[in-house]
């Protein structure tokens, strides 16, 4: 590989925990706690964190045998085949340049509101939106500091993997340190009693807007799950570890523990500061637009908010790195195979890293933080991770039973058609039959036992009684568990996600594919067809 070998274990964890563990301690975990789980928010950390588990040991299988740069690309490439493939880079394309905007227009948010949003007033009365704006499309005004943030951060990752990894390694510590202040300081603080407020005290206190029943679970098991559903996206930049392969040193063994560790620490970090949080002040009173420093100042630990500011900062700083970094990876590894334009693939004498990659991701990433607001942003980011996860999952299961038998082959795809199918049907009717009504009908509960009962023996004799075909030539592989369960419930985890995301992510998806497929079929099918690899992807 032209790209240099330099990332150890140590540097892929920390890459993943500041690609992961940004905004969910920040944002996400008083959002979570106040409308939707209660103190209950901790266990949908807890189940979000299981849920990314199932695909981050699908990702440790592939990334462990199939070791190059552009990760679920990669794996769909080989196993699935090329426009698979397309599709899943198109999509991780989106992922990280979406990724990248949205932790850039955190990051200025959070200053501004530091300084009382001097920079935003500032930016609204010079830097207007300068055309029509519909439907509310753009920002109404241009962020100029997360322009320049993101650029910055691309020319420091263009710079070199290593550099980037230190400046990475720096603000994931100051980061952990400022949780540790968060949770040792709030321990000092806790009251039990948070965690058991009678229905009584909120009928009585009448300021109280919305606060369910009280106790553990004010909003049942069924805001647990609301929450773990949203709670997903705090996981979501694990996968960049896996577009590293070809710059570490040991890929097939530091892959697969990079990934399990950054999932753990970061399940561990959540449910501290979210137990923390729900256990100093009530969960109805959570400010969500400032929830840890408002909890903090409320509680006489005004100090707090001086580490809780620092890693917010640098927090977010490592989730832009974290989402810059793999992007000219997939860039890269797309060229390289004649699916996107061959500028992509130039690597640097000096850094050995695919410079043209970076820039030209970088400012294409910063003009979108320029011109959309976070929530547009965050809407934009959860469905290109979803599909990938998917396609990995997918892949998984095909590598596992696929065999050199056309018909048998056939048979597997229609096998996994059927079980996709099933599982869309159960997800169908788990979101539009039994969220958020009082009244179950009984025939949506026979169809769905029904259906259910289809796909385990569909799973059974399809699947479980088949020879797995795992090689025995592929020494220090990581195998993932529980094939062919665990994927499938991977799979099951993504559309039920995907399926709850709404109409104008799925156009915004829609025209972001239609770009796609112009380039694929008018370029990249022709140069695909022209470039014979010569070498074994196995490292």
């Amino acid at each position: 590989t032209p790209l240099r070998r330099c990332l150890t274990v140590f540097d892929l964890t920390t890459l993943g925990i500041g690609s992961t563990l940004g905004a969910g301690i920040y944002i996400l975990a008083g959002i979570v706690a106040r409308d939707l789980a209660g103190p209950g928010v901790l266990l949908s950390f807890l189940i979000a964190g299981m849920a990314s588990l199932f695909s981050g040991l699908c990702y440790a299988e592939l990334g462990s045998k199939y070791p190059r740069a552009g990760s679920a690309y990669v794996y769909s490439y080989v196993i699935i085949g090329e426009l698979a493939a397309f599709i899943t880079g198109w999509n991780l394309i989106l992922e990280y340049i979406v990724g990248a905007a949205s932790s850039a227009r955190a990051w200025t948010s959070s200053v501004d509101s530091i300084i009382d949003f001097r920079m935003s007033n500032f930016s609204q009365k010079n830097f207007p939106f300068p055309f029509n704006n519909p439907y509310g499309m753009f920002a109404p005004y241009m962020d100029i500091g997360a322009f320049c943030l993101t650029l910055i951060t691309a020319i420091i990752l263009a710079i070199g993997v290593k550099e980037s990894s230190r400046m990475n390694n720096f603000c994931t510590t100051i980061n952990l340190t400022s949780v540790a202040i968060i949770v040792i300081s709030g321990l000092f603080k806790v009251n039990t009693d948070n965690w058991h407020i009678s229905i009584e005290q909120i009928k009585q206190n009448q300021s109280i807007i919305q606060a369910g029943t009280g106790g553990f679970l004010p909003y049942s098991f069924s805001g647990v799950l609301s929450g773990a559903a949203t709670c997903f996206y705090a996981f979501v930049g694990f996968d960049l570890i896996a577009t590293t392969g070809e710059e570490t040193e040991n890929p097939r063994k530091a892959i697969p523990i990079s990934i399990c560790l950054v999932l753990l620490i970061c399940c561990i970090v959540y449910c501290a500061v979210a137990a923390v949080l729900t256990l100093i002040v009530p969960y109805y009173s959570i400010r969500v637009d400032a929830s840890l420093p408002d909890a903090f100042e409320r509680v006489g630990l005004s100090y707090v908010k001086i580490a809780i500011t620092l890693g917010a900062i640098t927090g977010l700083t490592s989730s832009i790195i974290g989402s810059l970094f793999p992007l000219p990876r997939v860039l890269y590894s797309m060229s390289s195979d004649g699916l996107l334009f061959s500028i992509f693939g130039i690597i640097s004498n000096k850094s050995r890293t695919p410079i043209y990659s970076t820039l030209i991701g970088g400012f294409i990433s910063a003009l979108m933080a320029l011109i959309f607001d976070l929530l547009t942003l965050v809407e934009m980011l959860s469905i290109g991770t979803l599909i990938a996860y998917t396609q990995v999952a997918l892949a998984i299961l095909i590598s596992h039973y696929e065999i050199n038998d056309d018909d048998s082959n056939y048979n597997l795809s229609k096998s996994l058609f059927s079980i996709v199918i099933i599982i869309l049907l159960l997800c169908f009717i788990s979101i539009y039959s039994f969220e958020n009504h009082d009244y179950i009908n009984p025939i949506s509960i026979i169809i769905f036992t029904f259906l259910l009962c289809i796909l385990i023996l569909l799973i059974q004799r399809k699947f479980s009684k088949k020879q797995q075909n795992i090689s025995d030539e592929l020494n220090n592989i990581f195998v993932t568990p529980c094939t062919p369960w665990l994927p499938i419930f991977s799979i099951f985890c993504n559309l039920y996600l995907m399926l709850k995301l709404s109409l104008i992510t799925w156009i915004r998806f829609i025209l972001w594919m239609i770009i796609g497929f112009l380039i694929y079929f008018f370029y990249g099918i022709q140069q695909a067809g022209k470039l014979l690899v010569s070498n074994s992807i196995f490292i």
